[in-house]
């Protein structure tokens, strides 16, 4: 079957272009390119666009209050002058440091590991850290190099983040869904889920799992069930694979240590980001992978030098200018991402509030209905809410024409396989006002379908 196919209608051709189009067979693309998954945020993305002005829960944004374009001179300036001072750089040294080509692990690696120990506490070498785009090309690389045949699974919690669903589809490693409640992952279920994958002649390889106010669900993991879990790992032999993007923004008291910092054993690949806790536009990730590799010949490696050799072939290095612009506001806020984003985590904990106390009002016990219920994160930017009507695409087009407010379908997060009747709320980039519009519309929607 042929990929291109001839368009021969002369119609079809200008007066200045006569020579045929081609157009390319849909069906003889890749699986992914048509998969609901990948298509989920385009698809929202385009009904916002088509409502600009209704209220939107929908999109996962950071906030965006505090912003300063001024700043950005002021980041670059200071990690020039790291780079010269503290890491004794030449003149052309630095130049060939902005503006060329740069190290495939990343030139702000030690930057990274002293906010490491700085906010989580984690003893990191510098050389475990590889710099990636984002964190999602840390998902990708890490399932890439995992991935070695069809028989390769990943786990994780269902309902889970879209964007790991889609990278895993995009390297073609399937997901296997693991039970989710109120304190995240459920590490018995996952026991189960492992040792069905294996008696159907499947290799379980890792758990993705994002201990912290998850999205979309919100769910945290106690202290005894991040060690209960790491118990698993350790029984089943597999890698727990953790994301770490918003532990920081708790509505109270103190932030619980990562998996990375209880493990003992090296079960867990960390996988971290700036886009919530500096700023998004910068797409700076990076995976600390210090696990060793062993070849046939007795050679050793670390993961991270081999996750390496595949970012070297699919983005060569991340952005050298963006990587300083993050080097600059890490050094200007003594590498502690907590405390540069102290203000955030505010508006995030007051948000949340504003949402939870929002929905009793209007949901509440004898108000309206019995039928719309609701989780109640601890920190993060996402709550749930169960509706008594299926909340798929068209629900949303008719809840943004009608009602103008926007939300996310809960379906998204289980791959099209759950979720049918639930909503996820985004409070991050909202004000107090348009929270209580944008509840007052979905109350309206509510009633309008009962």
């Amino acid at each position: 079957m042929a990929i291109l196919s001839r368009q021969t209608d002369p119609a079809a051709c200008s007066d200045t272009a006569r020579v045929p189009a081609l157009r390319i067979d849909a069906a003889e693309l890749h699986d992914s390119v048509l998969d609901p998954v990948l298509s989920s945020m385009t698809l929202l993305n385009e009904i916002a666009g088509r409502h600009p002005e209704a209220v939107s829960f929908a999109a996962g944004r950071p906030y965006e209050g505090f912003y300063d374009t001024r700043q950005l001179a002021g980041y670059l300036n200071t990690f020039e002058t790291y780079l010269r001072e503290e890491r004794g750089l030449k003149d052309e040294d630095v130049t060939r440091t902005f503006f060329q080509y740069g190290r495939t692990k990343g030139v702000i690696h030690e930057l990274i590991a002293r906010h490491l120990e700085n906010d989580e506490g984690l003893q990191v070498d510098p050389e475990s850290v590889l710099v990636t785009t984002g964190c999602q090309e840390a998902m990708v690389l890490v399932m890439r190099a995992l991935c070695r045949d069809p028989r390769d699974v990943i786990l994780t919690s269902f309902p889970s983040y879209v964007g790991f669903l889609g990278a895993a589809r995009l390297v073609g490693m399937p997901v296997r869904g693991v039970r989710e409640g109120e304190a995240g992952i459920d590490a018995d279920d996952l026991v189960v889920q492992i040792r069905r994958a294996r008696r159907e002649g499947l290799r379980p390889r890792a758990c993705y799992v994002v201990p912290d106010f998850a999205n979309p669900s919100g769910a945290t993991m106690t202290r005894a069930g991040r060690q209960h879990l790491l118990d698993v790992a350790r029984q089943e032999d597999i890698l727990l694979v953790e994301d770490n993007p918003y532990s920081m923004f708790r509505l109270g008291g103190s932030r619980l240590p990562t998996l990375r910092a209880l493990d003992r054993e090296g079960r867990v690949v960390y996988l971290g980001s700036f886009a919530k806790t500096a700023f998004a536009g910068a797409r700076i990730g990076y995976v600390i992978a210090d696990q060793p590799v062993v070849d046939g010949a007795g050679g050793t490696t670390r993961f991270v030098d081999e996750l390496a050799k595949l970012k070297s072939m699919l983005t060569l290095n991340t952005s050298t200018v963006a990587q300083a612009v993050i080097g600059g506001f890490l050094l200007e806020n003594g590498c502690s991402a907590e405390r540069a984003s102290v203000r955030e985590a505010a508006v995030y904990r007051a948000n949340l509030g504003h949402v939870l106390r929002g929905l009793a009002e209007r949901f509440g016990e004898g108000k309206q209905n019995g039928t719309v219920t609701w989780n109640t994160p601890i920190g993060g930017m996402f709550t749930v809410v169960t509706v008594p009507f299926q909340a798929d695409e068209t629900m949303l087009e008719y809840s943004a024409r009608h009602f103008g407010v926007l939300w996310t379908p809960m379906r998204h997060f289980y791959a099209g396989t759950g979720g049918l009747n639930q909503l996820r709320l985004s409070y991050s980039v909202l004000s107090r006002e348009q929270i209580e519009t944008g509840l007052d519309r979905l109350a309206a929607l509510v009633a309008d379908r009962n």
